[in-house]
């Protein structure tokens, strides 16, 4: 530590704005260490319900035979368990080792079933709702206190953009000075103690997983109501206009999806739907055959669907079938083969067909990001981003500590600007940018930035004392 003013003119500048962006990383930190924390938590939960343990038993094992049951046969098998119900989404297997799912819908909500495809024994049979996926999934996205553009979502957006100032600003305060090479400074120092030694795990594995954690946020935030739908998804959106001649709905593909579980690719959530009835489209099935749930599956594995694969039944007289088959939905580990087709339900006719290389730029990349964010490309994934999870509770935990050892008794102890200490240019117009690119970041900005003016000096300022 010092307690000298540094003589030289850059080394008092670098100084002055050292202790600017820390306080500012310590404003970003205060607010978004217990979201991190509780986004960390539940992506772990999340990771092992979907990637390790599916609640729906889409990896119960299952003793293969020479012959399978037919898709209709499979469907009748759960419509028995469940006679008043309808069935509205079947799931092909994974592989021969693995049962069928199929939805069927009550009255008084859905039930999702592992079938037996040899010999339509039903091995799990429970409510598609009330899941811990489920549960903990509005945990992750929206606090539990309203999605969709309420609340929740708009406080995790705030959080999560926030986070994108806490990396930068975190990146600023990290980089080597005073003739420390970079190298070392990637390295923490076990041979410290103390605050000291916590202040090197911070920083070195802070700096290790910044840019994946930026990652993190980004594509989480592609999902949030403002940053995501009203502004880089809207832009991002596959352009119905490519499927010529063929009539839309009133609704979007987003009301495919089924509560917290988002089961659309991201590019496709705004795009129209197509409808049934109007004879337009491309040869599907052979005229005259019917358009049933066991024809469908035919269409799809002799269009190229290969293992694991999902059917929608049409809602309504203006529905369409729904083959997709996509790594957000676990379908497959590869989003590049992600592929959505619409079949008129009186007709047979192919109405649209979008694959990977269809979505625009960005949808692309989101098609990959997202699949990496939630651990879909295979047990590598899942056990990275389990590992990133564990360094953001670490993180965020090492930040409390080291907060905890310096500060005075009784006091919030935020890091003190320098005396007489004025906004440069530079920070200004960075702060600027990031509020413009992420808005709600810009309001929680505003606001700490007008709580900061408004306290007194002696709160806020001191000399170039105790800089590290």
């Amino acid at each position: 530590m010092s307690s000298n003013v540094l003589p030289q003119h850059h080394a008092v500048a670098s100084t002055r704005l050292y202790r600017a962006v820390w306080r500012w990383h310590f404003y970003a930190g205060l607010l978004i260490v217990p979201f991190l924390v509780t986004l960390a938590i539940s992506g772990l939960i999340i990771l092992w319900v979907t990637g390790v343990s599916p609640e729906y038993g889409d990896w119960v094992p299952v003793q293969q035979r020479s012959q399978a049951l037919s898709v209709a046969a499979q469907a009748e098998k759960a419509l028995a368990a469940h006679p008043a119900g309808k069935v509205s989404q079947y799931i092909a297997p994974w592989s021969a080792e693995y049962p069928a799912l199929v939805r069927v819908d009550l009255a008084d909500g859905n039930r999702m079933l592992a079938i037996d495809p040899y010999s339509g024994e039903i091995l799990l049979d429970r409510a598609q709702s009330g899941t811990w996926n489920e549960f903990v999934t509005n945990i992750h996205g929206e606090l539990l206190i309203g999605g969709n553009g309420g609340p929740g979502d708009f406080v995790v957006e705030i959080a999560a953009s926030l986070g994108v100032i806490m990396v930068v600003s975190g990146l600023y305060l990290w980089w080597p000075r005073n003739d420390r090479k970079l190298a070392s400074a990637l390295m923490p120092r076990f041979s410290l103690s103390g605050r000291a030694r916590w202040k090197s795990l911070h920083e070195s594995i802070g700096a290790w997983m910044s840019i994946v954690l930026l990652f993190f946020l980004l594509s989480g935030l592609a999902w949030a109501g403002v940053w995501g739908g009203k502004m880089v998804q809207a832009w991002s959106t596959f352009p119905a206009e490519k499927w010529d001649n063929v009539p839309l709905s009133d609704e979007t593909h987003a009301s495919m999806n089924h509560g917290a579980k988002e089961e659309v690719p991201w590019t496709l959530e705004q795009t129209p739907m197509p409808q049934s009835g109007s004879g337009a489209g491309l040869t599907g099935l052979p005229p005259g055959t019917p358009v049933v749930l066991e024809t469908i599956a035919s269409l799809g594995r002799s269009i190229g669907f290969e293992g694991r694969f999902q059917i929608a039944v049409p809602s309504g007289a203006k529905g369409v079938w729904t083959l997709s088959q996509d790594s957000m939905s676990y379908d497959s580990t590869n989003p590049m083969a992600d592929r959505t087709v619409h079949v008129d339900q009186y007709t047979g006719k192919i109405l649209a067909d979008v694959r990977f290389i269809d979505y625009p730029f960005f949808g692309k990349l989101m098609a990959v990001g997202i699949a990496l964010h939630e651990g879909q490309l295979g047990w590598w994934n899942v056990a990275l981003n389990a590992l990133f999870c564990l360094t953001v509770i670490f993180t965020c935990i090492s930040g409390i500590v080291m907060w905890w050892s310096r500060r005075p008794s009784r006091q919030l102890a935020a890091p003190r600007y320098p005396s007489n200490y004025s906004l440069t240019h530079g920070v200004a117009l960075i702060a600027i940018i990031l509020g413009a690119v992420f808005p709600l970041a810009g309001l929680a900005i505003v606001i700490f930035a007008v709580i900061d003016f408004l306290l007194p000096k002696r709160f806020k300022e001191a000399g170039f004392q105790n800089l590290q």
